[in-house]
């Protein structure tokens, strides 16, 4: 039978397991918010929800040359070159390969392969 204080205990267990995990949004994936690295302008947000990557409606690059999306673990951008960038501004997503483990992931990253530098870094 579910009382007042069943309810009420379940509902704090939720709150208190929530705030220790990672971040979600709308229950579905992690989040991250860019920000911009080497003088560039990178802004937005970044959503993992199973195999993908998904870069936000607000998500912003000032432009670089050959921008790619890229995975990163603890401030290293690691080798899983995901895609080209689709667009320097709004929405797209990119799949993640089977091979990768998303347990040893929890950066995203906006890299211009041409001169191997960081163009934005999102934590997740």
């Amino acid at each position: 039978m579910i009382t007042r204080r069943n309810f009420m205990a379940a509902g704090a267990a939720m709150v208190a397991g929530a705030a220790a995990g990672p971040v979600f949004a709308g229950g579905h994936g992690r989040l991250g918010t860019f920000s911009g690295r080497s003088g560039h302008v990178t802004g937005g947000t970044v959503e993992i929800v199973g195999d993908m990557v998904h870069l936000l409606d607000d998500f912003i690059l000032d432009g670089a040359p050959d921008p790619k999306v890229a995975l990163g673990y603890n401030g290293v951008k690691t080798e899983w070159i995901l895609a080209p960038l689709a667009k320097n501004k709004g929405k797209s997503s990119y799949k993640v390969p089977a091979n990768i483990d998303l347990d040893h992931v929890n950066e995203v990253w906006i890299w211009c392969e041409e001169f191997s530098v960081p163009l934005g870094y999102a934590k997740i």
